[in-house]
Parts: structure tokens; sequence; C-alpha cells
């Protein structure tokens, strides 16, 4: 209140020339206050400049540091009651400001998300258990029976699915708590996909076995996302790759296209176990298997007959099934958390914009904007013809950067022109080639041609060496021809 008190002393009494750069002295600390006049020409008044500048005192801390000793105050419209918009602008031109109305809404709301069943972490603390000290073969029986009554998968119990269940709830629990945190940020999303497409929700638990929810895992040939879809099992469902943008990458398309594959393969097999194994091996395998097995349609009889991969890729689902089910039981808690689904909300964007440009402009960190966005390969967004590429934000600061869009954009067109070194251009890679390895060829040579990396080459032909012979074959996705 003494400061309030100082403000409106030094505004009232000591004869504030509106027109003029004014410093206001607020316990040694300078703010240099810029009063503007609004559209219609009138001066704002003293005492509004005082609203403002406690407003701003008030929120320094919960701006995360955006507001420093030194800020400009901006008065673009006339504040005629202390709840109306603040504004302020930074230092490097960014602008931010919330319609305190509109804020009350956005906390309301998200109050009642964060008592609601949705918010995991409050789930987890009201439950008490009793860790297990052993984990006997009755007892493992016993689960793995009731996980079967509740899903359509077999989770049958054999010799060979214990030994993996115990060896990891045993040697790998601070791995699976790792896994449980990430979880509550993906799996929410992923729920709600598979319950669209009428997949069982345990299907789930196949991305953990496939990438450990990482959305930017690659495999050595060149598999990537959370679901790790090859290059052209992606385009053959919509999920395109350009130089800026891996949309296998994007949790929810790339969640999308799964479900799609997922249900693709239950209508050829009539079988969830069958379904899984042909999404790690291809159906070719599976019906090659089901040959060699005398006719049979359980993957426990046919699994000795598939590849290796494959014959231990359904029990680590099962395995990885039973310790998010019983994690509890055993010990396992999850990691720290960085963001639940509910607490984040998307935006799409409709100018060109990069991650920087974002961090100056509301108060978010890089790495929190990585992990929500991570198909942005260059960590910028772009904005093309006939495509619809969105930001994921923490939903409180969805509403700074809604009220302030063109402001931001405006921003950032201007430090794009100040660049020396101008953006990478936008290509999209084409169809699939395969080229016929010549005499004189090496790596480096047919790069350049096709205009890609020797790295890329490797990766997509699954390559150790760069050793090449004349008449092979190599796979290419070439950005020019």
């Amino acid at each position: 209140m003494k400061n309030i008190f100082l403000l409106i002393f030094n505004c009232v009494f000591l004869n504030i020339n509106a027109q003029n750069s004014t410093v206001i002295q607020v316990n040694d600390t300078t703010i240099n206050s810029n009063i503007k006049t609004d559209t219609i020409g009138k001066v704002k008044p003293a005492i509004d400049v005082v609203m403002a500048t406690s407003a701003i005192i008030e929120k320094q801390d919960t701006i995360n540091n955006k507001v420093t000793d030194n800020k400009t105050i901006v008065a673009n419209e006339v504040v005629s009651t202390p709840t109306h918009t603040t504004t302020i602008i930074n230092e490097d031109l960014t602008i931010i400001s919330d319609d305190n109305y509109a804020k009350q809404i956005d906390d309301l709301w998200f109050n009642s998300l964060e008592n609601s069943p949705l918010n995991l972490e409050s789930e987890l603390a009201l439950n008490t258990v009793v860790v297990d000290s052993d984990l006997t073969t009755e007892v493992l029986k016993e689960r793995l029976a009731f996980l079967n009554s509740k899903t359509p998968f077999n989770v049958e119990y054999n010799e060979s699915l214990e030994r993996i269940i115990k060896s990891f709830v045993k040697n790998r629990k601070e791995r699976y708590g790792t896994f449980l945190a990430r979880s509550k940020y993906y799996f929410p999303l992923i729920e709600s996909e598979l319950a669209k497409h009428n997949i069982p929700l345990e299907m789930k638990y196949l991305a953990v076995v496939e990438s450990a929810l990482i959305p930017t895992a690659k495999s050595r040939v060149g598999a990537t996302g959370l679901w790790q879809f090859m290059y052209q099992t992606g385009k053959q469902f919509n999920l395109n790759v350009s130089s800026y943008v891996d949309e296998r990458s994007d949790v929810l398309k790339a969640t999308e296209a799964a479900c799609k594959y997922l249900k693709s393969l239950y209508k050829t097999f009539g079988d969830w176990d069958l379904a899984l194994a042909a999404y790690n091996s291809g159906p070719g395998n599976v019906s090659k298997a089901i040959r060699r097995s005398g006719g049979s349609k359980n993957y426990w009889n046919i699994r000795h007959h598939l590849p290796r991969e494959t014959a231990s890729y359904v029990p680590l689902f099962y395995t990885t099934m039973y310790i998010f089910e019983y994690a509890d039981l055993h010990g396992i808690s999850a990691a720290e958390t960085i963001i639940q689904h509910f607490e984040t909300d998307s935006i799409q964007v409709r100018k060109q914009i990069t991650f920087d440009q974002i961090t100056q402009a509301i108060p978010v960190t890089k790495n929190l904007l990585i992990f929500l966005n991570p198909q942005y390969k260059l960590e910028i967004i772009p904005v093309i013809d006939g495509r619809n590429y969105s930001l994921v934000l923490p939903r409180d600061l969805i509403g700074q950067f809604v009220q302030n869009e063109e402001r931001i954009y405006a921003f950032a067109a201007a430090d794009d022109a100040k660049r020396e070194k101008p953006l990478p251009k936008y290509t999209e890679q084409n169809n699939r080639i395969r080229y016929r390895v010549r005499n004189g060829d090496f790596l480096g040579k047919i790069a350049r041609r096709f205009g890609v990396s020797v790295a890329k080459i490797k990766r997509w032909n699954g390559m150790r060496s760069t050793k090449l012979s004349i008449g092979q074959r190599l796979t290419i996705y070439p950005r020019r021809m």
C-alpha cells in the first residue's frame, strides 16, 4: 500500500507531464513510463498509469521474470477501471497482455479440470498400497488371469512371460518410473483416439514398447515417432515429412495413423495379438508363421515361427501392460512429471514463427516448447497453403498468445527481417525412388545429386558403412531430382 500511495503522490502532486517520458521511482526500482494518447487523442489520466503500474508490480512474480527493472508501460486504450486489460511491452518489442475477464473464465475452467479425474497426480495421491516383497508364480497367474478377463488380448501365463516380468520388475523400476511420468501427458490423448476408433485402450502400451513414449525416437532403419512409422508407411496414412515438419512425431496425427493401421490389421487377422505381431514384422511374416504352424491362429502357437524380434514383441507388450497395471504394488512410482495433458491447449498458427520468438513473447521455456511440439524439426512453425500447423502451449498461456497474436506475429516478422541468413526453404520429401549404383558412384556423390545427406541414405537402407557395390539398389527419398 505504501508503494501505491507513493506512486499517487508522484503522479498527482508532482504534476507529471503526460506528453513526455516520465521516470517513476519505486523502492529504488526505476520504471520508465511512455504515456501515449489513445486513438481519439485523449491523454491517459495519470491515475490510470498508477493502476497499470501497480498491477504490473503485483504480477511480476507470475510472469516468470519477463518484467525486469526497466520496462515501458504502453497505454493503447483509456483505462476506466483497474480490472481492464493490462499491457506491457518487453525490451525485445514483444507485448504481453491479457483480458482479465477472459482470464477469470480460464482460471475457473482450469480449476475444474485440476480437481477432476483428469488430474492423474491427485488420483495417485489418494491411493495407499502395500508393496509386494516377492512375486510368486501363483500371484502372477491370478493377476494375468484378471487382466485377461478385462481385455480382448490373450493374456495367458507361460514361463517365458513370467521370466520377463520378474526380470523387468526387479531391474527396470527406474525406467518404468520414467515411462509412467511420460504417460501422464501422452496416454489421455492416445486413449481418446483409441476409443474413437473402437480399439482396446490397452493398445496404448504399444507406444511404450515402440518408442518409450519419446515422439522423436528414431530406429536405426529410420522408423520415427511414438508409433515408429517408416517413411513409406507414414505416407500411406497421410503423415507428411518436410524440411520443417515430420508428422510422424506429431503425437495426435501419428496416433490417428496408428489407429487406422492397427484397425486394418485387425480386420485382416481378426485377432489383436496377431495384429500386434503384424504391426512389428508385417502381415507377410505372420501369414508365413500361420502356414508353418499348421494353420494355428493363436499367437503363442505360431510364435516360434516368427522373426526373432517379433517373437519377443508381444511378450514385451504384455510385460509393459502388467507393470503399468500393477506398478504401485511393486513400488514403481512415476518420476517427476513435466506437464499433464489436461494442462495444455493448442492454437492454429496463422503466420510463421520460431520457438525463440515465442519464448520472447510469452513466459515459456524452449525445452517445454520442444516437448509439447516435437514435430517441428527446426524449431520453426511454418505456414503452408493446404496445411494446418498448430502450437501446443500450457493452457494458462494460450490466452496471452491469443490476446497478443497479431503483435507477436508482427514482432516475429520484424525479427526475421533482421536476419543475415534467411530461414531454410520449405521442401517436402517426394515419393521414394530405387537408385542403382553405377561405376564411379559413392555415397557423397549420390547424396548431392538428390539433395539429401549421406547419413539419411545409410539410415534408409540400414547401412553401417559407406561401401557400395555396382548394381546395388538404394532406397532414396529425394529432395530434388
